[in-house]
């Protein structure tokens, strides 16, 4: 799939809120179940979701990337510092850091990822995968972390919103550590500039 791969701003609000639709992605979530404490999560609700997510694309820096094909958004991908998905971090997830700080600006975290069901299937994961560590590289990180799932018999599988370890075998990460089976911690070590 041939896509535009641009950073989630203020005004592409629109076009994130169309792809997420009505009901918020993934039963409302909203991309922010990694963002808020699970007790916050369990009184929110969409409406809720969609507020906190809204303002946090308003606070900045971009949250993500939004992937779209003739001018209509068809994929995203969360991305950015550890310390932006605090959950994430807890220490009983299969995210868990292993040796760095979460609190480190250079600690990325893939964490996230909705597609279309018309854009599934096309490629666009790995392409969203690619700009994410150029976009990771332009801001100053020095790594980027996964947690994604290794096996799947769907594509259309819920536990894909973690992405697939495919993808990330083929854009060049690396297993550091697998707590939960089926879920490793994955690592790629930009370069850095001189």
């Amino acid at each position: 799939m041939d896509a535009d791969i641009l950073p989630l701003t203020p005004e592409r609000w629109p076009a994130f809120e169309d792809l997420f639709g009505r009901q918020g992605a993934c039963y409302g979530c909203w991309c922010v179940h990694f963002r808020l404490p699970s007790a916050a999560r369990r009184v929110n609700d969409r409406e809720a979701n969609k507020a906190f997510m809204k303002r946090r694309i308003e606070d900045g820096p971009p949250p993500g990337l939004l992937a779209f094909d003739n001018g209509r958004a068809v994929g995203w991908m969360q991305i950015g510092p550890r310390a932006d998905v605090p959950e994430w971090n807890n220490k009983g997830r299969a995210s868990a850091p292993l040796d760095v700080d979460p609190a480190d600006a250079a600690a990325w975290a893939i964490s996230c990822f909705f597609l279309r069901s018309s854009a599934r299937g096309k490629g666009l994961t790995h392409r969203l995968v690619e700009a994410g560590l150029d976009f990771a590289r332009q801001n100053g990180a020095r790594l980027v972390e996964a947690c994604p799932i290794r096996q799947s018999k769907d594509s259309r599988s819920i536990g894909l919103f973690v992405g697939s370890a495919r993808v990330f075998e083929q854009a060049g990460f690396e297993r550091v550590a697998e707590r939960k089976v089926g879920r490793p911690l994955m690592r790629y070590a930009l370069a850095v500039a001189s």
